[in-house]
């Protein structure tokens, strides 16, 4: 390849839906334009993104995966990846990264190949077998190596087995100018349905046992007889959605909670409220909380996964254990009792935001990535690439 040409790039996934690690690819290959070409791989279904990607003339492969270990999956990617000429393939998440680690051997100029590691499971258990492997194959057949969070980053290491020293970390980056807070929040709150003159705790997500819904509304309900003009408003949908409507009417609060389903103008639903709320029981790098903290809210985070990573207590926000329902409450008291703590941590949290998880930043560090592997420039760190603290000189 000339330098002048567009890298070839190859994006493993399971299924182009709207998720983090999904939308991270479609704005890299927006930002990064006619600097790279690239192909998607979708295991499974192509997805909403990458139908909308198609569309606009975007090389979006389904390798149709069956049931169980499909090693036909891998023989696709080889060659898919060697009619193409792609110089690297980037994996994200483990499954896509294990097809795209065993195309390698099969191909006469196998393209260097990028794991990167983001949500992690709850409980994280991986059996020792699975270890050895990740340690004794499928670690050296990646060229690189790295994670959205220190906490994922730990995980590859102490977890999966993968070397720790080799590990780094890449943040994920929101658009901060899409957000903001608003002026006039009773303005924004009308034309959305919302009551001008009560309160409002926002949480946005999917309706899934990992974000832990329960321990939200039950906290929330814990606080009602003491703040009668404050809702929780819960954008999302999923398979909990009559559940948690359930739960909200059996503790008397049904009509406290307003589950108002996908939504997409999240940025308006965030500037028209007044807290924000995730009480998931597992995190890597939360989009919805950086976007909300992007949007001057002062938030309440369970202090799992990368959460304490991005939130410091008592600056940026508030943190409490995971499913503790007493201690969630009395961070809603705190900040319901004294708005201007609330203004401050707010203020706090988007300095921080556009301080350091800026989506530029992000897709800056895995193009200087993608040409140092590509051996397009001579090899240097990645601008905004760090070692994990754990890892820095040793195997971690």
């Amino acid at each position: 390849m000339t330098p002048g040409e567009p890298l070839r790039i190859g994006f493993v996934v399971h299924v182009m839906q709207v998720a983090g690690a999904e939308v991270l690819i479609r704005e890299t290959i927006r930002r990064l334009g006619s600097a790279i070409r690239p192909t998607i791989f979708c295991l499974d279904r192509i997805g909403t993104i990458g139908e909308e990607l198609a569309g606009q003339g975007v090389d979006v492969q389904c390798l149709d995966r069956k049931p169980g270990r499909d090693f036909s999956v891998s023989t696709k990617i080889a060659r898919a990846a060697s009619q193409r000429q792609i110089e690297v393939l980037h994996a994200h998440q483990y499954t896509p990264f294990f097809y795209a680690a065993l195309a390698k051997p099969l191909m006469k100029q196998a393209p260097r190949l990028i794991l990167t590691e983001h949500g992690r499971h709850y409980p994280d258990v991986v059996s020792a077998p699975r270890r050895a492997f990740n340690r004794i194959v499928l670690d050296r057949l990646a060229d690189a190596v790295n994670a959205c969070c220190e906490f994922s980053a730990k995980a590859l290491s102490q977890v999966d087995g993968f070397a720790g020293r080799r590990i780094e970390i890449i943040e994920n980056g929101i658009e901060p100018e899409r957000y903001g807070p608003s002026p006039d929040k009773r303005a924004l709150r009308e034309p959305l349905g919302l009551p001008v003159n009560r309160r409002s705790i926002v949480h946005v997500a999917r309706h899934h046992p990992v974000k832990d819904q329960a321990t939200l509304i039950r906290a929330f309900a814990s606080v009602t007889p003491e703040f009668p003009e404050v809702d929780l408003v819960m954008v999302g949908d999923g398979p909990l959605r009559d559940e948690l409507t359930a739960l909200a009417a059996s503790l008397s609060i049904r009509d406290r909670v307003k589950f108002v389903g996908i939504q997409s103008n999240v940025a308006d639903w965030l500037r028209a409220s007044d807290l924000f709320a995730l009480t998931s029981v597992s995190e890597a790098a939360s989009l919805t909380l950086l976007e909300a903290m992007a949007s001057s809210l002062p938030v309440v985070v369970t202090a799992v996964g990368g959460n304490p990573e991005i939130v410091r207590h008592g600056i940026d926000g508030l943190l409490f254990p995971r499913a503790d329902v007493a201690a969630g409450a009395e961070c809603f008291r705190t900040l319901l009792r004294d708005p201007e703590l609330g203004r401050t941590l707010g203020a706090n949290g988007r300095g921080r935001v556009e301080a350091k998880y800026q989506l530029h930043q992000t897709v800056d560090a895995y193009h200087a990535l993608y040409r140092k592997l590509a051996r397009r420039q001579t090899p240097t760190p990645s601008l905004y690439a760090s070692r994990p603290s754990w890892a820095r000189g040793g195997r971690g």
